[in-house]
């Protein structure tokens, strides 16, 4: 059997591949420990001990390329961090990286929902948006809205629909942009950036996809 691990900072992706099955799994960070894995390779802010240790970036790449064709852009919201990649003629030709700004994050969105015990179903498309350019004058927002009697749900998905927008201008503004990472499955996330450009699901499981690649 091998393992191949994309260790986030409050989620763990993880891909068993058994006699050239497959078998994908998520699992909360704080569990991984206890399972004792030793990966064939590895990646994500939570170092595990692993076999090889590849960049995020590297292993975005090479993942988002089993998904797409010769041009695309690949950006990968995590809990901490945004990243995203532009091949070219099956060539790199852009990518970028942000891991110190909480407005472009899932951490803040999961403590958002937690505080205002708010379910992620609850998030709706709104027109407008907080213009935040740091998580913490965000929060701010949220909390002199809702005191002014604004439901949580509705000043949540403000600040949802700014961080798509600073996604959108974090990677130059494309036409399309593929998605990967658990804002995949946030529904109001997709609506909102498709405000602006064409968007492309491609799952949570891009990075250990691409870590396998690399061990090809």
């Amino acid at each position: 059997m091998e393992i191949y691990v994309d260790a986030g900072t409050t989620w763990t992706k993880i891909l068993k591949v058994i006699e050239n099955e497959k078998k994908y799994e998520v699992i909360p960070t704080r569990d991984l420990k206890k399972l004792n894995l030793i990966p064939k390779k590895a990646t994500g802010h939570s170092v595990i001990q692993a076999q090889n240790y590849e960049n995020e970036v590297v292993a975005l790449a090479n993942g988002a390329k089993k998904y797409l064709e010769d041009d695309f852009i690949a950006l990968d919201l995590g809990s901490r961090d945004i990243k995203w990649v532009k091949y070219q003629n099956k060539k790199f030709q852009d990518m970028d990286w942000n891991s110190s700004c909480a407005s472009a994050t899932g951490a803040t969105v999961e403590m958002l929902l937690k505080f205002y015990n708010v379910d992620v179903c609850d998030l709706v498309y709104t027109k407008e948006k907080y213009a935040i350019t740091c998580g913490i004058f965000g929060l701010e927002k949220i909390m002199d809205d809702v005191s002014k009697g604004l439901e949580p749900n509705i000043a949540i998905s403000k600040f949802i629909h700014g961080i798509a927008y600073n996604a959108y201008i974090f990677t130059k503004s494309p036409e399309k942009i593929c998605i990967s990472g658990g804002f995949c499955e946030n529904e109001c996330f997709i609506k909102c950036l498709k405000q602006y450009c064409k968007v492309v699901s491609l799952g949570r499981f891009v990075l250990v996809d691409g870590l396998l690649a690399l061990a090809s």
